[in-house]
């Protein structure tokens, strides 16, 4: 038996603030406040449709227009009450609140904002996949800070690139907790006995290297031919223009694509398309996008809108959607290729074309 053990995330944020002797050790507490949010919400995953409360909340719509499941309403409070309170944080924002979360008179103001997506996937909660929370940190404006206004809109509204962290919980077989500083990424696991996340996957790279991709087939019909293009040739395998057998998945759970691709690589495609001209993308760019490009930019890997870097797009709104490529960097910066190249017959072909003896 091995005497060494791995680091706890407290231990791993310790010797992470030594690289910065003047630092005051706010973001370490504000990171474990969010790990501990993660931990609760885990807990309550677990528990399933015995999971107390589950009957008293949800079934409203959101500011995107969906309905609320139970579990991410008791997930949003739960990020809430465990962060407010500690003076890191001058407001908060998150998918389930239309408006910025202010803090509450009661608590002091910090230096930092949270964005945060509480449970995403929850629409797999009754099926029983994987799902999990995602979370930003960005830094706040010396006014807000200083109790001179409220938070506004307009102060979360920076580019992926001015995270100060990022990182995702996943509530599977185990509970995973992914984190960068802006120095690489780093991957816990829940010790259930402990109670303590312990650094178990120290050095996480997206592979360059796939063939595997991820994209729900089912919207097909509108999409970009830059996206059909590539697609196609994927599923044309070793006999197509790529030379090689592709896989592809999908779990309709955002932060469950992302830790396989950060595990073992591919790419993930949530494209800009046509289905609606007022929404032309799905996920959105704050709370989902950015956070998970950050990851996978800190990993070696890319994310892109499929026409530009991610993380220098500017935020417009608190809710804005954005269509979403990311993964190992060779697969993104082909799809980026393809929709700086004209548009040729062959792009158009449609994905799964009927076949007819009296084809042109």
């Amino acid at each position: 038996m091995s005497l060494t053990h791995p680091l706890t995330l407290t231990q791993y944020l310790i010797e992470q603030r030594r690289r910065f002797p003047g630092a005051s050790g706010a973001l370490n507490a504000l990171i474990l406040d969010v790990a501990l949010a993660c931990k609760a919400i885990a807990r309550t995953v677990a528990f399933g449709r015995l999971a107390p409360g589950l009957d008293q909340v949800g079934g409203q719509t959101n500011v995107q227009g969906e309905v609320q499941q139970p579990l991410d309403v008791l997930s949003n409070e739960v990020f809430l009450r465990r962060t407010e309170w500690a003076g890191h944080l001058a407001g908060m924002a998150s998918e389930e609140m239309a408006e910025p979360y202010q803090i509450p008179q009661a608590w002091p103001r910090g230096k930092y904002l949270l964005v945060f997506d509480p449970l995403d996937g929850s629409s797999n909660i009754d099926v029983n996949l994987t799902v999990g929370s995602i979370f930003s940190i960005l830094r706040a404006p010396a006014g807000v800070t200083a109790g001179e206004r409220d938070v506004e809109e307009a102060d979360f509204l920076q580019p992926g690139a001015a995270q100060v962290a990022a990182g995702y919980a996943l509530y599977g077989p185990s509970t995973m907790f992914i984190l960068s500083v802006g120095n690489g990424v780093v991957g816990f696991t829940l010790d259930p006995n402990l109670g303590e996340f312990m650094l178990t996957h120290p050095q996480l790279q997206v592979p360059e290297h796939t063939r595997e991709f991820a994209i729900n087939a089912s919207n097909s019909r509108f999409w970009e031919p830059p996206v059909k293009r590539y697609v196609d040739e994927c599923l044309a395998g070793a006999a197509g223009a790529r030379g090689s057998d592709f896989n592809m998945r999908w779990i309709a759970s955002m932060v469950a694509e992302a830790h396989r691709i950060l595990m073992r690589g591919g790419v993930f495609l949530y494209p800009r398309d046509t289905r609606e001209a007022s929404r032309p993308a799905r996920l959105r760019l704050l709370y989902e996008a950015n956070p998970i490009g950050f990851i996978m930019e800190q990993a070696g890997g890319r994310a892109s809108t499929g026409r530009q870097p991610l993380l220098g797009v500017r935020p417009t709104s608190l809710h804005q959607r954005i269509g979403l490529v990311f993964g190992s960097r060779a697969e993104v910066e082909r799809i980026e290729r393809y929709h700086h190249e004209p548009v040729t017959r062959s792009d158009l072909n449609p994905l799964f074309a009927e076949r007819s003896l009296f084809r042109d």
